[in-house]
């Protein structure tokens, strides 16, 4: 499976001994200090339920090029349905407000939209965090109709 790198950032695939470090509770040197989080917690039990998701098209952890940690992870649910995945992400809070987020939202979604099965990649974020919205802007990301408690993006090919 093949990175993806941005400017400040490398998006590699998990593989089952990150998600064994992480159910574990093993810490690696190659970590920021306050990873996993909690999403990522969760994220590797899922996965660890779902080796499938360990594909080309699933998810990734963020690593900061400046000093090679762990500083988050991101998703694709894979397959897609009528064309579209859903994207998935979060950033530890030491590296929150640097724009990772939306950095790495913007690069696996530009990759995701060049395969052959999609056309849109969706998110959908609570009105209580206006932060997650403003990210998913700036990743290009535009608002659509959705639930009611919740607000809709997507980024499509068109």
């Amino acid at each position: 499976m093949t990175d993806l790198v941005s400017e400040r950032l490398i998006l590699r695939p998990w593989d089952t001994s990150d998600i064994k470090a992480v159910v574990e509770a093993e810490r690696r040197p190659s970590w920021a200090s306050d990873f996993p989080a909690e999403g990522d917690t969760v994220i590797t039990d899922l996965i660890a339920s779902n080796p499938d998701w360990l594909s080309p098209f699933g998810h990734r952890l963020i690593i900061e090029r400046a000093t090679e940690e762990v500083v988050g992870s991101l998703g694709l649910f894979w397959p897609p349905s009528d064309g579209q995945v859903e994207i998935g992400y979060g950033v530890v809070p030491s590296r929150q407000g640097r724009g990772y987020a939306s950095e790495a939202a913007a690069a696996l979604t530009s990759f995701a939209l060049t395969l052959d099965d999609v056309n849109t990649v969706h998110a959908n974020v609570e009105q209580s965090n206006p932060a997650c919205a403003r990210m998913l802007e700036k990743a290009g990301f535009s608002r659509y109709d959705g639930p009611d408690e919740l607000i809709s993006y997507r980024r499509t090919t068109g």
